[in-house]
């Protein structure tokens, strides 16, 4: 049981960072990245049932810091959109002087 699970959760982190390399959309890469934290979650489960309830206590923190990121993410997706009027990751150069 573990090792599918650690197996499924190496996929959709692989199936993540593909997203998150290939993607142009910001919203598109931001669903990555959950993604992505969502295997490591499904790793900190499995790991959970082989040494005890630590990997559960960790998960609630990962699942504390993805809901913040979404919030705050996504916040910020709506500010560029409304400066922008895109989220295309080409057009967005704010950081350039």
């Amino acid at each position: 049981m573990v090792a599918e699970s650690l197996f499924f959760s190496a996929v959709l982190f692989a199936v993540g960072v593909i997203g998150v390399l290939t993607r142009r959309n910001a919203i598109i890469i931001f669903m990555c990245v959950e993604l992505m934290l969502n295997a490591v979650n499904l790793s900190f489960i499995a790991f959970s049932r082989l040494y005890g309830f630590a990997g559960q206590v960790f998960v609630i923190f990962v699942m504390t810091v993805a809901a913040a990121e979404a919030a705050v993410g996504l916040a910020i997706i709506i500010a560029i959109f409304r400066h922008r009027q895109t989220v295309n990751m080409t057009a967005i150069n704010l950081l350039k002087g």
